[in-house]
């Protein structure tokens, strides 16, 4: 053993000499990049969803699921009425309307045992457990309970890296640190790839997705990734997500209202 090995074997040298190379990666410099990137945009889903709701000239409701704590953006929301669903997982005074999973608010909203089944809400906001799956089903149950003309919003739909777009969000130790996005990319994905709604994403806020049944925001992609791999979404990102900014969908939905 030469003594370069040996000196490797010394704690803090060896701790040191990884750290180092952790910090000077090129993956943990893009990801930090991309943190940085990310945190200077200023439109955050809270505008964007009280955006959507100022567009009717009705009395608005509005449910989201997944709160935490409802000062982030709940609070915020310029709804007339307003619901708030989330089991409390992640906050532990939970100060929501329904404490139970999305799952159960769905089931028991169709059997008429919260609200009435025939609730119907002008937008849907979907920030609850970030894996596809589950995204999945919260889309299709809130399809059921959207206006003809409302919308489903969903959170982290636009992924800056492989590390942000990770399963486990308690795997801390990656370039993106604590951030996590997890896998609601491919649920919003899946939707983009269907006809009978209308996507696109706003490049904010680690990607704000809106689907629409009845109101052209952007028609369904053909760009193929059957296997949902990340780099397929990274190189195709603007045709994978319909990614537009805010600017682009206010002129949108602004000369669609007034016509």
């Amino acid at each position: 053993m030469d003594i370069k090995q040996i000196i490797l074997k010394i704690k803090p040298i060896k701790y040191y000499v990884k750290g180092w190379k952790f910090f000077h990666n090129a993956h943990y410099n893009d990801a930090q990049y991309k943190n940085d990137i990310e945190m200077t945009k200023t439109i955050t889903r809270t505008d964007i969803i009280n955006f959507l709701l100022s567009l009717q000239q009705r009395k608005t409701s509005y449910a989201e699921i997944g709160v935490r704590n409802p000062d982030d953006n709940f609070n915020h929301i310029k709804a007339d009425v307003k619901y708030s669903i989330d089991p409390g997982v992640e906050f532990e005074e939970n100060p929501v309307n329904f404490k139970m999973t999305s799952d159960m608010f769905f089931h028991k909203l169709s059997n008429g045992e919260i609200l009435s089944k025939d609730t119907l809400f002008d937008v849907i906001f979907i920030d609850g457990l970030h894996l596809a799956e589950q995204v999945e089903k919260d889309i299709v149950n809130a399809l059921h309970y959207i206006k003809p003309d409302g919308f489903i919003v969903l959170h982290d739909c636009n992924p800056p890296t492989e590390w942000h777009a990770r399963e486990s969000r308690t795997y801390y130790h990656t370039p993106a640190h604590g951030l996590w996005n997890g896998t609601t990319w491919k649920a919003f994905f899946n939707w983009r790839r269907n006809p009978s709604v209308f996507s696109c994403c706003i490049d904010t806020d680690w990607g704000v997705g809106i689907l629409s049944k009845s109101i052209n925001i952007g028609q369904n992609t053909m760009c193929e990734n059957p296997f949902f791999e990340f780099k397929v979404l990274d190189d195709n990102r603007k045709v994978h997500l319909n990614l537009i900014d805010f600017d682009t969908l206010k002129k949108l939905l602004t000369v669609k209202n007034s016509s």
